[in-house]
């Protein structure tokens, strides 16, 4: 990444729309529709913003959306990229750069994850706390971009707790109970082996995923304000004895779509 790059990218969107997002949000596998419901949208497919790149997941549609919500200017990612499909850290995690020069102050991450903790539920939102990088691969590698942040940013609060106690406040509103719990993300493509679980159970992670932490890494280091919120579509291996698919995450956020929507457009409405 270079800040021309950044530059060229910024350029292009805002020669689509006058709008100016000051609240980013990524939206997880399954979890898209909720970019629907913005108004006086303005649509970017990803293979037409110069130096992106193109999502390949399924549940993923691949395009910005800005647009107005509760009063907001929202810049919404309707799907992400993942180390899975081959892309670099800095491709992946490009969009929060983005995000940021376009004057993004608080950014909302969503995933679809695998429940740990076997007191969670298929259809469980998780307020992320904090997380565990097992990815093997940190974002920030390379030569640092000091426009951005410092060499050696602080992670001791990656999760701004002021945005979580909101968060759970909407929900208690909204009358049902957000979880809470470590993320703990994994590269796949293939889903962890019972083993693997049973290690992270003993190291306090509530959930796995593929995604979310290289963003938030990111985000950290720009100095926004970062809330992650994930939707628990199944337990994780070895927890029940079933195989595990990738249509089954999908149909499970599809299904819990509603209730995440309203939490978001709740948070959204009180920042």
């Amino acid at each position: 990444m270079t800040l021309r790059q950044v530059s060229e990218t910024v350029a292009y969107i805002r020669s689509k729309t006058e709008q100016k997002p000051e609240i980013g949000l990524v939206l997880g596998s399954g979890l898209g529709a909720f970019a629907d419901a913005l108004e006086e949208s303005v649509f970017i497919p990803y293979q037409e913003a110069p130096h992106f790149t193109v999502s390949t997941a399924p549940g993923h549609m691949g395009r910005l959306v800005i647009g107005k919500l509760a009063g907001k200017t929202i810049l919404c990612m309707q799907g992400r990229f993942h180390y899975y499909e081959g892309y670099s850290m800095e491709q992946i995690t490009y969009p929060v750069r983005i995000m940021k020069a376009l004057g993004v102050e608080t950014l909302i991450l969503t995933n679809a994850s695998g429940g740990i903790d076997p007191d969670f539920q298929a259809g469980d939102l998780m307020l992320i706390t904090d997380h565990i990088n097992n990815m093997g691969m940190n974002p920030l590698i390379g030569p640092n971009q000091d426009e951005f942040g410092d060499r050696f940013p602080d992670m001791s609060v990656v999760y701004d707790q002021e945005l979580r106690a909101l968060a759970k406040s909407v929900a208690e509103e909204q009358g049902f109970t957000l979880r809470e719990g470590v993320y703990v993300a994994f590269t796949g493509p293939s889903f962890e082996t019972p083993a693997e679980i049973r290690m992270f159970q003993m190291l306090g992670a509530s959930a796995v995923g593929m995604s979310t932490v290289p963003e938030a890494i990111v985000a950290g280091h720009c100095g926004m304000k970062v809330l992650a919120v994930s939707c628990v579509t199944n337990l994780a291996s070895g927890i029940l004895d079933q195989p595990l698919t990738g249509e089954e995450v999908i149909e499970a956020a599809n299904q819990a779509g509603s209730k995440f929507s309203a939490l978001l457009t709740g948070i959204v409405g009180r920042l």
